[in-house]
């Protein structure tokens, strides 16, 4: 492999590398990562409709409050 490839390789990787950072801190300033009790409880519940209550219950509760 010649030099000029494995620069080519180490730039594209840092780009790739760049843009998934900057995604990710992107996703920590608009609250992605912010929902810790919502996964939590849907572990408690185990059919369809009780998921589905707990969404409706969220956006209830996100609508008083």
């Amino acid at each position: 492999m010649s030099s000029w490839v494995v620069m080519l390789m180490l730039g594209v990787s840092l780009c790739i590398g760049f843009l998934g950072l900057i995604a990710f801190l992107w996703g920590l300033k608009n609250g992605q990562f912010d929902d810790k009790e919502k996964m939590m409880r849907g572990v408690l519940f185990d059919s369809t409709s009780d998921l589905n209550s707990m969404v409706e219950q969220d956006k209830k509760d996100k609508k008083h409050g």
